[in-house]
């Protein structure tokens, strides 16, 4: 057996002997406490789009409602009806998101002009110095995923005044429930879903659940094989001590993926127009990743109103690569001008995570306030290497693309033996961090924390030294004023801090990029609590990004620290229940940004997403739904003359993408569901984030046959 191998049964089996040795142990204890009243709260599946609960923007057990920010919750329920089925698909429909989908297995995700940097899995923080995730997060194994939008240094630390994603894992039901999903769909799209729960004791219950996917592409040769493995254990092992342990493995197999993309202008500057399969990737290409994680959390109970909970994550992705990239400017008339670079890299990190803190309320001058506090540690490491040919010389000289709309991927196989770069860095994370909930008056309340967070960082990467050591102190505030029972006003400000280890013309490290963040909004609500609305007005601002002083030396670029970008803008949200029969999911967001002109450019001024769902009365089982997202016009500069004058430019023109689905439930255990996408069949440019895009996907067809006990 390989390592590999062994060290994933490894884990597995000790997954498996903590679940068996804490259930073992708590019987011992119910004999004890047989006299003990035990609640137990089922899971159920709904066809409403609100969640009051959400646990991304303070440790203060709030709502949605008493929480001074946007925040939004993509439920189970949407991901569901409209076959939402990777994180992609989910930001898409998420107000105020933009998705920048570069290529065909790394995306960035961008909010108020910011890129996303922070991720969470049920509220542990995964720090990270880059934005993009690689391969596609498969959605089957959440519940809800949340986003706060704006800073959110209370629960981050490092990072941008964007948004944190907080993707909330499926817990166990004490109820037995299984389900299972069969789907198949346009490009030969097969996936599969098998989904169990069940109790082992009165009070203890596991989770199982199996995905696997496989499909062609649109895109010219391009193909996908996804697995996901997930085990769920959740345990009462005294009458106040609950211990949950999570396993997820995800693997990602995609052969001929884009590096890079399509050249978007030909040589008289005028926009090229491929069609939408057109694809740069060689045959022989392809880009592996996995993700293995593990979660473990024990809450006690102290007092009446107290508990102190103590979290642990392993997480550990990698990846394996054979890429091939074309790089030119084609000629419009002869189709040549395209060359073929060839890669292989690896990369690999792991993050080792533990978060204890404590959390209750407080009786103070006749008043109840919640205080949270506590400390958090995040150690990270990556390791990655880039071989390539740099001289593209012969043996393997660079091969040329001629008439990229008929190219059939083929392309010699590099034997790469130059170029070989790559990194060796750790990062640590350390905060500590304290909020609280002052309750002023009954319709008045004050909210405060400060988290002091310190950044270490040390290795080379690409031959620049990383080791750099940052500390910030990240202040919030936030009030919430009830108008009454429904409606309430909020306003709030916090800050981050993103560490940098640019050097400046002295040689000194550059201070962190700082964030700022304001909001104000009104929140509400209404038709018997099943309707949420928001209305907010944010402002956000960094300074002290790193741009390169002109005219320094390639093999030592040094930096100065200038004014990064301002935005500021509207956003509107509905979510819930309209009528017995009518669901929905409303959101405009409209974003104004200075201080950069590439991402103002790129980024969508406004937004607006719709998705309803409809029971019909007078057929009984039979559900109508749409999906629509729509965006104003984007650019981007590709060449500029000496004056800085644009010469030639991108442009993507306004547009929207309409989804339709249609679900039958044919017995109260059997149900169809058919979804068809991109109904108009749009064609637009998936992100000109790059120099370089490519075309989204055309009118798909889905139909799945679900089953549930």
């Amino acid at each position: 057996m390989s390592a590999p191998q062994f060290l994933r049964l490894s884990k597995l089996a000790v997954l498996t002997s903590l679940a068996l040795s804490s259930y073992s142990q708590a019987t011992e204890n119910k004999d004890n406490d047989e006299n003990i009243e035990k609640i137990a709260v089922y899971g159920q599946h709904h066809k409403n789009y609100i969640t009051e609960d959400a646990q991304s923007a303070t440790k203060l057990g709030l709502t949605i409602k008493e929480t001074p920010q946007s925040i939004s919750v993509i439920s189970r329920a949407l991901m569901d009806d409209f076959s939402l089925d990777n994180l992609n698909a989910v930001l898409e429909s998420t107000p105020g998101v933009t998705v920048e989908q570069i290529e065909t297995d790394r995306t960035y995700f961008k909010a108020r002009g910011f890129e996303i940097t922070n991720f969470q899995i049920n509220g542990m923080g995964l720090p990270q110095d880059l934005g993009s995730i690689q391969g596609t997060l498969d959605t089957s194994i959440f519940e809800s995923i949340e986003v706060v939008r704006g800073a959110n240094g209370l629960m981050t630390g490092a990072g941008n005044p964007s948004a944190t994603v907080n993707m909330v894992l499926k817990k166990p039901t004490y109820q037995t429930k299984v389900s299972a999903s069969a789907s198949y769909g346009s490009w030969n799209n097969k996936r599969f879903e098998l989904d169990a729960s069940t109790a082992l004791a009165d009070d203890h219950a596991v989770r199982v659940a199996f995905t696997k996917q496989k499909t062609d592409s649109y895109l010219d040769r391009y193909e996908q094989d996804k697995t996901i493995y997930y085990l769920a254990y959740e345990g009462q092992l005294t009458d106040s001590t609950l211990l949950s342990v999570n396993y997820v493995n995800q693997k990602k197999d995609a052969d001929s993926p884009l590096w890079g993309a399509l050249p978007l202008y030909y040589t008289d500057g005028t926009a090229t127009n491929y069609d939408s399969s057109t694809s740069t990737a060689a045959d022989w290409s392809y880009w592996n990743n996995t993700a293995e994680q593990i979660f473990v959390s024990i809450e006690q109970s102290i007092a009446a109103s107290w508990f102190i909970k103590a979290n642990y994550a392993h997480i550990e992705n990698e990846q394996e690569s054979a890429l091939f990239y074309v790089y030119g400017t084609p000629n419009k008339e002869t189709q040549t001008g395209l060359s073929g670079l060839a890669s292989n890299y690896n990369y690999k990190d792991e993050h080792d995570i533990f978060d204890l803190y404590a959390t209750g309320k407080l009786d103070l001058f006749s008043r109840e306030h919640d205080l949270s506090f506590g400390v958090n540690q995040a150690d990270m490491k990556k390791t990655e290497s880039s071989l390539y040919d740099a001289n593209q010389q012969h043996p393997n000289p660079a091969p040329s693309i001629d008439h990229l709309n008929t190219w059939d991927g083929s392309a010699p196989v590099p034997t790469l033996n130059a170029g070989l770069r790559g990194g060796d860095v750790k990062n640590r994370q350390r905060s500590a961090y304290i909020s609280a909930r002052l309750s002023l008056t009954d319709s008045f309340n004050f909210l405060t924390g400060i988290s002091q967070v310190n950044w270490q960082t040390d290795g080379i990467s690409y031959g620049v030294n990383k080791a750099k050591d940052s500390e910030q102190t990240v202040p919030y505030f936030g009030a919430v004023y009830d108008f009454n029972e429904s409606i309430s006003s909020y306003a709030s400000y916090t800050e981050t801090f993103v560490p940098q280890t640019q050097r400046d013309i002295n040689g000194d490290y550059l201070d962190p990029i700082t964030g700022k963040s304001s909001e104000v909004g009104l929140k509400a609500q209404l038709l018997e609590d099943n309707l949420f609305i928001t209305l907010a007005y944010f402002d956000a601002k960094q300074v002290g990004l790193a741009v390169a002083i002109p005219n320094s030396s390639p093999d030592d670029t040094r930096f100065y620290g200038a004014d990064g970008i301002n935005s500021d803008g509207f956003e509107v949200e509905l979510s819930g229940k309209l009528t017995d029969d009518l669901s929905a999911s409303f959101s405009y967001s409209g974003v104004n940004i200075e201080g950069d002109d590439l991402v103002k450019d790129y980024t969508p001024e406004n937004q607006f997403k719709l998705a309803i769902t409809h029971q019909v009365p007078t057929i009984e089982g039979l559900t109508f739904g749409l999906n629509y997202r729509w965006q104003d016009d984007t650019k981007r500069v590709q060449v500029r003359d000496a004056n800085n004058n644009a010469l030639v430019t991108t442009k993507q023109d306004a547009y929207g993408l309409l989804d339709l689905m249609a679900t039958y439930e044919i017995t109260d255990n059997v149900g169809v569901t058919l979804n068809i996408n991109n109904v108009t069949s749009e064609k637009y440019i998936n992100s000109l984030y790059w120099a370089q895009g490519y075309y989204g996907a055309p009118r798909s067809y889905a139909i799945s046959v679900n089953w549930q006990l």
